[in-house]
Formats: structure tokens, sequence, C-alpha cells
């Protein structure tokens, strides 16, 4: 029997140009793997594409909810943001995809898992790193590194496939480098090379509009959350998978999430990407918002340094190590009083404050307030103020006696 290799499937063309070019270079059967972390229609007709390209079978795993609440709500309640703008969306389906691999290599009997990303990239380290953590036993096999493959462009993958019987629709005209979820759509290429030029907006955008051609009126939403879990929008209780996809309409009709950014690569190059966020950008500032009542300073300063950490390992494929479990363990501890009810009005890329409310808020009113009350005496500011800045004003006295000394 031959050996079989499990391919992560996109149903794309370099994926499907994979299929024949494993079996002619590695003599197996290939068994394709899609997993649904919720890029909807690019999923049709990946079935009879794969087969008809070779491969003996096609498993389409849906990891929807598990992408949301394992992967998702974890960076949410660290506000793990990479590089102060990236809400990490294809970062985070990397380790679930790569579990869902090995998953299928099991029940198969497979002896490999193969992938499609490129060199250059940052998804060749996370399926690695989550395959070695989860099955350092099966080979990995990254075509794009491989001395046997010798295609460089979309017009070569095409004359391969026609060269093995394979005549599909895809086409060698020019388009966006995308990457889908439920979580954002990301774009690079094409004029998104050049960082002196505007994306063309009008051609780039998936999942929103521009802000300024979202509707002139503002829309007020409402959302709850228990224990740092959403748990509704606009009084409807949902799961957080539909949460998302709500979120995703309203954000994408106000254009809110759009960022243009040039991120530092774990390869050590500059790139540059569009990224659409708009059901997890609204899911973010709406935690922080409600964040900001309930956590006491101290802890806050410590979470803002775990959530950069949180998004470090992230983005560094490192999902499945130590680190992330106890990154996350202390996240989830600050999270046990965030409940609460947070409003707050869209408009054209904007997401605007309309109050917010928690049985744990710390916010005192009385204390808040200019006038005086009984939990707090002005007077007693000027001991603070004085131990507070007592280091400082030791310093400038002997500052002051060294300046003295010279003269």
């Amino acid at each position: 029997m031959k050996e079989k290799v499990v391919l992560a499937y996109s149903g794309g063309l370099d994926t499907t140009a994979i299929i024949p070019w494993l079996k002619e270079n590695y003599d197996c059967e290939v068994i394709c793997c899609c997993v649904d972390c919720g890029q909807e229609e690019e999923l049709d007709g990946l079935e009879e594409r794969a087969k008809l390209s070779g491969a003996s079978k096609l498993y389409i795993e849906d990891m929807v909810d598990e992408f949301c609440d394992d992967f998702i709500v974890p960076c949410v309640q660290a506000d793990a943001v990479y590089e102060n703008k990236y809400l990490l969306g294809t970062s985070m389906a990397r380790p679930g995809i790569a579990k869902r691999l090995v998953k299928v290599a099991r029940q198969e009997g497979a002896t490999a898992i193969c992938h499609g990303a490129t060199g250059k990239g940052n998804d060749q380290i996370r399926f690695e790193l989550a395959i070695k953590a989860l099955a350092p036993d099966l080979k990995i096999i990254a075509p794009w590194r491989s001395d046997k493959w010798n295609m460089q462009s979309r017009e070569d993958e095409i004359a391969f496939c026609q060269k093995h019987g394979i005549h599909l629709p895809f086409s060698a005209d020019s388009s966006y480098s995308r990457d889908r979820n439920l979580w954002h759509i990301s774009h690079e290429g094409l004029e998104l090379e050049d960082p002196s030029k505007e994306p063309n907006y009008e051609h780039v955008l998936v999942l929103s509009v521009p802000p300024e051609k979202a509707p002139d009126e503002g829309e007020y939403v409402t959302m709850t959350f228990e224990k740092g879990v959403p748990t509704s929008v606009n009084g409807q209780k949902m799961k957080v998978s539909d949460i998302i996809r709500t979120l995703n309409k309203l954000g994408g009709k106000h254009g809110i999430g759009i960022i243009d950014i040039v991120e530092n690569r774990v390869v050590g190059m500059k790139s540059r990407g569009v990224y659409e966020t708009p059901g997890g950008t609204i899911l973010m500032e709406a935690h922080r918002q409600l964040e900001e009542l309930v956590l006491d300073r101290a802890t806050f300063e410590v979470k803002k340094d775990m959530g950069n950490k949180m998004a470090q390992i992230v983005y560094e494929g490192k999902w499945f190590t130590p680190l992330r479990e106890a990154v996350q363990a202390f996240v989830t501890s600050t999270q046990e009083y965030v409940t609460g009810e947070v409003k707050f009005k869209l408009y054209k890329g904007n997401i605007i404050k309309a109050g917010t409310t928690s049985p744990y808020s710390l916010y005192n009113e009385s204390l808040a307030s200019f006038t005086t009350g009984d939990l707090y005496d002005h007077h007693d500011a000027e001991g603070f103020i004085t131990l507070f800045g007592l280091p400082l004003k030791v310093r400038a006295m002997k500052m002051q006696e060294l300046e003295n000394k010279d003269k």
C-alpha cells in the first residue's frame, strides 16, 4: 500500500496543483482536508475539485464554534493585538487547523502532512510548530521549500494542472492574495506591495464599505458579557460564532475595522496588507470598555503586558506551548468579574461609547466627583504626594548639593 499524505486543502490554485505534484514526486495517496473556520462560499465545490485533481478523499472539518470559543475568545479576553493594529485573524486560526490535520492524519494512518504555505511567510511556522507539538512523529512536506517544486507563478501552476489532465476554472489574471475566516479577511499583493500607494479600497474590500460610504446615521448597539465572554447583541442571546456574524454585518455596514498595516513577519521581513475585521474590532473594543470599569489599576497594567505577550505567542505560532497556557491562565483569572453591558454607537468607521454598566464596577461616583465625600479627604493627598515624590526630591537635593560644591 502507498503511504498516505494529508494535504491542508483550501481549494485554491496552489493547493490544487500540489495534489498531482505530491503523487508524482512522492508516489503517495493524497487525502485532502479543508478546515472550515467560517470562510463561507470558498467551500463550494471543493470535493469535486479535490477528487478531479487526484485526491482519494476530502474531509471538510467544521471547527467554526471551536475556533470562536477556544481560540478567538481567549485572544479577545487578553486584548491580544500584534504591533498595536493586527487582530490576529489568520494567526489564531492556524493552530486549530493544524489540530484537525493531525486528527485526520491519525484517522487515516497517514505518515505525513503537507501544507501550501510559502517559504517567505508566517504560516509555514505556525502550521509546523503546531504539528511538531501535537504529532512529533509525522513528517511535514512543504512544497514551496522543496527542490522538486519548480512552479513560480500562477501560469506555471495552471500549465502543470493542464498537463496532468486537470482543467479547472482558474485564471492567470492578477488578484489579491486573501485569507478569510469568520474573524477577518486579509489582502496582500498588487498595489499593496508598494507602501507608498494608497489601497484601492473599491477593489480591495469584501466585508466592509469605506467609512465615507457608510450610512450618514449612526447606529446604537448593546452587548452583554459574562466573565469576559460575549453573550448577547441588542438583547438577543447568541453563541459566540453568531455574535461575531452579527457584528460582522453591523461593522461592515458602518466601515468598522479596516486597517492598512506594514507588519514585521517572524521570518525577518516587513510585509504590507489590508485587513478587514469588522465584528472583531467591535467585540474587542466592547470588551475593553467593560474592563475599564472592573479591573483595578495594578491588574490592568500587568494584563496589558500579558496581552502583548499573548499576541506575540499567537503570531509566532506558539499556541501549543506551556507559555501560552500560563499566559491564558492569568488572563482567565482576570475575567472573573468582567460581566455587564456595553452600549456604543457605530458611525463611519468609529465606535463611540454610549454607556457601560457592571454589577462589579469599581467606579465610585462619590469618589470621582469634585465634592468631598466620606471616603476621600483632599488633605490626604498632601502626605501622599510628599511620599510619592520623595525620591525625586532627594535626588534634586543631591544634585543641588553637588552643584554648590563645584562653584
